[in-house]
């Protein structure tokens, strides 16, 4: 069965909530861990990695924290897994592994790889803004924006 790991989804997480969180700058790990009640260690180190290849930039500081690098619009759910947890295989024979005994009678090699080009092409083409509730992250942004008052 395919499977993303706990920190790829604790990743796609963290990248929904930082989306949905346009208004503020940077959001601490600690934010992030409490909302979703997800460990803040492992989330710190997931947070790192995603920073560590560009997909997050991190801010130094009391209130320091992460941000998104570029629009969660250019975030694919594929990038985000790739980034922690590598490649994606469905089969150890898929991208030309040659420790299968059976490769060359293997009938199913061709048709798994296209399976894993497909669920592949499935994950570049969502992206981290389409994982937001937009609701709720329109909802917020209301509650803060700046309240205008004219003194009469």
């Amino acid at each position: 069965m395919l499977r993303l790991t706990k920190k790829a989804d604790y990743g796609l997480m963290a990248l929904k909530y930082l989306a949905e969180h346009p208004e503020t700058p940077s959001v601490s790990a600690k934010d992030i861990a409490d909302t979703y009640g997800i460990p803040s260690q492992l989330l710190a180190k997931v947070l790192q990695r995603l920073t560590k290849v560009g997909l997050l930039r991190s801010h130094a500081g009391m209130n320091g924290g992460y941000a998104l690098s570029k629009e969660a619009r250019t975030i694919s759910a594929f990038e985000v897994i790739h980034a922690i947890d590598g490649p994606l295989f469905i089969t150890s024979c898929t991208k030309g592994s040659k420790s299968c005994e059976v490769e060359p009678h293997c009938t199913v090699k061709e048709p798994l790889a296209r399976v894993n080009d497909s669920i592949a092409g499935v994950l570049q083409s969502i992206s981290i803004y389409d994982l937001v509730d937009h609701e709720t992250a329109a909802s917020r942004a209301k509650s803060h924006q700046l309240v205008s008052l004219t003194l009469m």
